[in-house]
């Protein structure tokens, strides 16, 4: 089983995500956003199950410092100010094949495990 985590090293919910992970010996693939952006396809696939809102971390620093609180932007122009600053992404996001969870999600990340080993 394979998991790939996107987010950044200082947000405490996804050192918490890369530790459950660990614990339970499942490769993870780690996309540091800060390097590194998601792409629109993957951050579409997120968007298309949970929709562009559940995407934007509307309490991250970079929301605020950009004024996005006052925009009014359709889907697809979120999407790619998503693309342009991945700052703004609420993480860490998870996906495991084609499961996606957005946030701290343990329980279905357990699931996914679970299933696995069976």
């Amino acid at each position: 089983m394979d998991v790939q985590v996107f987010g950044t090293h200082k947000h405490a919910d996804v050192r918490k995500a890369l530790r459950f992970f660990s614990e339970r010996r499942v490769n993870v693939h780690f996309v540091d956003l800060k390097e590194r952006a998601a792409s629109k396809g993957e951050l579409q696939r997120f968007a298309q199950k949970f929709g562009i809102s559940a995407l934007i971390d509307k309490n991250s620093k970079r929301y605020g410092e950009l004024g996005l609180g006052v925009v009014r932007y359709d889907d697809s122009r979120w999407l790619d100010k998503l693309v342009e600053e991945p700052l703004v992404i609420r993480v860490p996001l998870v996906r495991c094949q084609h499961k996606v969870t957005i946030g701290l999600a343990e329980d279905e990340w357990n699931s996914w495990v679970e299933a696995a080993k069976a």
